[in-house]
């Protein structure tokens, strides 16, 4: 088991290998949803050792996971602004 990259799944952002379950996916439920790592493991259907792999390539990749955060981000703000809007609003 191991974390691996592929350009053509997750846009190559870092998942657990065999799944596409990306690192960050991991470290959002555990760091940010104050999930424990068996309650992950047994949402995403996959083992605790690959939980723990997931958040320890987190934590030694902290700014290269805020990138892919901020691209993320920026991307959902693109596609936010480039939306059809309504023309007016109804009452």
């Amino acid at each position: 088991m191991s974390i691996s990259r592929d350009e053509d799944v997750l846009g190559g952002e870092p998942r657990i290998e065999g799944t596409r379950v990306g690192v960050r996916h991991v470290a959002a439920r555990v760091v940010d949803n104050d999930r424990s790592p068996a309650h992950v493991a047994d949402q995403l259907e996959i083992s605790l050792s690959e939980v723990y792999e997931a958040l320890s390539y987190y934590y030694a990749h902290v700014e290269e996971m805020r990138e892919f955060e901020r691209e993320n981000e920026a991307a959902f703000e693109r596609i936010h602004e480039s939306s059809l809007k309504p023309k007016e609003t109804i009452q």
